[in-house]
């Protein structure tokens, strides 16, 4: 749904600046508060593609927790025990560009080409991540997993549930 002021104004104040390339409001709390924003594919003219940011800071500081505490490591370890999870991964990212897709106009696809980004949007899936086996980074893939539900976002709720250490 397109930002009204209200949240406009919310997010301006949990990013500490004016969000750009603000496209959407991707999840919201039962409040009506963004949790995760969906931003445009060219910011500025240049190729962005993260196309969810995590806003809520409750929750953006809770993820920041887990990952200093280790938690990609460990669940990167897992990741590269298992074919299953490197397969679940590959389709969440083929799934993820292909959600990105459908949110670009043909002016923003002709721009991106004609930029010469296209390898950018068709080769990098969540959090632009180029190889479909890394994690990275804990906020992009939980902020897609809100939008649509991704292996690595269920193991964060697997671990936020208390279900391994």
């Amino acid at each position: 749904m397109k930002p009204d002021a209200g949240q406009i104004a919310h997010i301006t104040q949990l990013l500490g600046r004016e969000p750009r390339g603000l496209e959407a409001v991707a999840v919201a709390d039962d409040k009506g508060q963004p949790r995760v924003i969906r931003v445009a594919s060219l910011v500025d003219g240049k190729p962005f593609p993260t196309l969810f940011w995590l806003v809520d800071a409750a929750l953006s500081y809770r993820i920041d927790r887990v990952e200093a505490a280790g938690l990609i490591a460990h669940l990167q370890a897992q990741v590269d025990d298992s074919a299953d999870l490197q397969a679940a991964m590959a389709a969440d990212h083929r799934a993820h560009i292909a959600l990105r897709a459908q949110y670009m106009t043909p002016d923003i696809r002709a721009e991106i080409e004609r930029l010469g980004f296209a390898t950018v949007f068709t080769q990098r899936g969540i959090g632009g991540i180029e190889d479909f086996t890394r994690i990275r980074c804990l906020h992009t893939w939980y902020a897609a997993h809100l939008v649509a539900p991704n292996t690595i976002g269920t193991l964060v709720d697997e671990h936020f549930a208390g279900q391994w250490d």
